[in-house]
């Protein structure tokens, strides 16, 4: 087993697991159905291939909370396109300034394949919507013989630099990891956000067992001030 981790980071991103009418919103983090439909997109596959899709699905995921970002809300006005009449005003939220670290875990030929359409992508990928390019590219690295856990405790933390210094005293960080349960595991929450089909007439996702823990990771921009220094926890207070 292998373990394909993705940085997603941009000014703005939307997760959502459900749409209501005009009102769109945003998980707190990543789905599977958006992270599983942007490596669907990097390989070129067809939306209703739902045999494709399937292939796909088997992977566990997880997420880590790198840089939990701010919730926005977005008004939107489109008119249509032969009458140029006004369609309804559309409510819609975002993530903005938000930094995760997905993951990915499979066997090596499929991980093999994905990894390399993130390489050359069919579609470009986008966090959650269209109209939230990654700031970035997507793919991190491709961690071989290990878990998910193992490897999201293995990636430096991606927190934008001025986000890290607010925790310089701290050396090291305790980052939330949302992970794909694995069967009969205690304590797991269900999200609705497996994968079933991508196509436009009958889109369908079904429950998924995900837990909740932590890892630990080195903080880079961790700065310890002596005790016996009284100069330099002044400096340090005024950086």
């Amino acid at each position: 087993m292998s373990v394909l981790t993705l940085r997603l980071a941009g000014p703005l991103q939307a997760w959502g697991a459900s749409a209501r009418f005009a009102r769109r919103t945003t998980e707190s983090a990543p789905t599977k159905s958006g992270v599983i439909g942007m490596l669907a997109a990097a390989r070129g596959m067809d939306r209703g291939d739902d045999e494709a899709l399937a292939r796909l699905a088997v992977l566990r995921f997880a997420v880590r909370i790198d840089q939990p970002g701010t919730r926005v809300r977005d008004f939107q006005t489109a008119h249509h396109a032969d009458t140029g009449k006004s369609m309804p005003l559309s409510e819609r939220y975002y993530l903005a300034d938000a930094v995760f670290v997905a993951a990915v875990e499979g066997e090596d030929p499929l991980l093999d394949e994905v990894d390399a359409a993130l390489h050359r992508p069919v579609h470009a990928p986008f966090l959650g919507r269209r109209s939230c390019p990654p700031a970035h590219p997507v793919r991190l690295s491709l961690h071989r013989g290990t878990d998910l856990t193992k490897a999201l405790r293995a990636e430096p933390w991606q927190a934008a630099a001025w986000y890290r210094r607010q925790r310089r005293r701290d050396a090291t960080v305790s980052l939330t990891v949302l992970r794909e349960a694995r069967p009969d595991e205690p304590g797991a929450d269900l999200l609705r956000d497996q994968p079933l089909s991508f196509a436009a007439e009958h889109r369908r996702h079904a429950l998924r067992p995900v837990v909740t823990t932590t890892v630990e990771v080195a903080n880079p921009s961790a700065r310890v001030v002596p005790a016996h220094d009284p100069f330099a926890a002044l400096e340090e207070e005024s950086a």
